[in-house]
């Protein structure tokens, strides 16, 4: 246990800098939304925005569009925003194939020499995603309340903060997914480079499945495969669906990456 303390000590002094700065960065965007969707608020723009949607596009996507075109999803987009998602997978994938890289770099034979269970390496790299998931989106929704206390309408904001927990656990499910599957990848993989190549291609065809299936309806049986398919942030924005099912799902996605990881390092060859 001591030497696996001492692991994940190790792993987090390496990759602290980063993980501060882009949980400083994280805030700090929450918080800029916050002003950008008071501000938008005050001048009355969101109906005016509405109005200018074509009925294609609402006939498209529902209700989601108009739900991004308002307040809470303003203050709310650095939770599902494309850029943010992809940033956040990707460090996912970057923590999670840390065994890989020590299996390339020799490092796991100097780790190994000493009386550690190979199990404790993937423990290791679990509690640091874990670890990580909750300074991101503990950074996010930190700045999130920041900003609509400090600047919001107190109504606005009470409704909005209500919304922002379900949101973090869905979107934390969602990143320990991907770190699973990249963390399963990367115990079977002798590069790191390659398992982090395979798990971005495939979190890549993932989401733009999940993405082309929301107009394109043949495509949505494939999208019930990928992981973005179980995050609907926009309907948690508006409470119209219970996310029992969803958390269920990723959950499980994650647990089983997990377990694979556990079983594959344990028997694999060194």
């Amino acid at each position: 246990m001591r030497a696996c303390f001492a692991l994940l000590i190790h792993s987090a002094r390496r990759a602290r800098t980063l993980l501060l700065v882009a949980a400083a960065l994280l805030a700090a965007f929450q918080i800029l939304l916050a002003i950008a969707a008071q501000s938008l608020q005050e001048l009355n723009t969101f109906s005016g925005l509405t109005a200018l949607i074509p009925d294609f596009l609402r006939q498209i996507f529902g209700s989601s569009l108009l739900t991004l075109i308002s307040f809470r999803g303003i203050a709310c987009l650095g939770f599902f925003h494309v850029a943010i998602i992809a940033f956040l997978v990707g460090l996912m994938i970057a923590l999670a194939t840390e065994p890989a890289s020590e299996i390339e770099t020799r490092f796991l034979d100097l780790i190994l020499a000493h009386p550690l269970a190979r199990c404790w390496v993937i423990t290791r790299t679990i509690t640091l995603l874990v670890l990580c998931v909750a300074l991101s989106l503990g950074a996010m929704m930190l700045g999130t309340w920041v900003g609509l206390t400090w600047l919001a309408d107190a109504d606005l904001a009470r409704k909005t903060l209500a919304v922002i927990p379900q949101l973090g656990m869905n979107l934390g499910l969602l990143l320990l997914c991907w770190g699973g599957i990249a963390l399963a990848l990367a115990s079977i993989a002798h590069r790191r480079s390659v398992a982090a190549a395979i798990t971005g291609l495939l979190a890549m065809t993932c989401y733009m499945t999940d993405l082309i299936a929301q107009a394109w309806k043949p495509l949505k049986p494939v999208a019930r495969y990928s992981p973005f398919h179980y995050y609907n942030s926009l309907n948690l924005i508006t409470g119209s669906t219970g996310s029992t099912h969803d958390i269920f799902i990723l959950a499980c996605i994650a647990a089983t990456g997990f377990l694979l990881a556990y079983l594959f390092f344990q028997f694999r060859d060194l």
